[in-house]
């Protein structure tokens, strides 16, 4: 899964400390959400979409569905 978790925290000058206490989660799970090594729960993903105030499909995409449009 594709996500813009790094562009939209960056735009806002936060850390990966910062948006982790913002979500209540350690710098270490942004981290692994930013690098695509971990995939959010649906419940965590919606924290980041209210925490950035975009709908989930704003920050979050299908690896399939994002090839199939290039």
């Amino acid at each position: 899964m594709r996500n813009r978790l790094k562009v939209l925290r960056a735009e806002r000058n936060w850390s990966q400390a910062d948006l982790a206490d913002k979500l209540d989660v350690s710098r270490q799970s942004v981290n692994a959400i930013e690098t695509g090594k971990y995939d959010p729960s649906l419940p965590l993903a919606f924290k980041i979409a209210k925490v950035f105030g975009l709908p989930i499909e704003h920050i979050f995409s299908d690896d399939d569905i994002a090839q199939a449009a290039e």
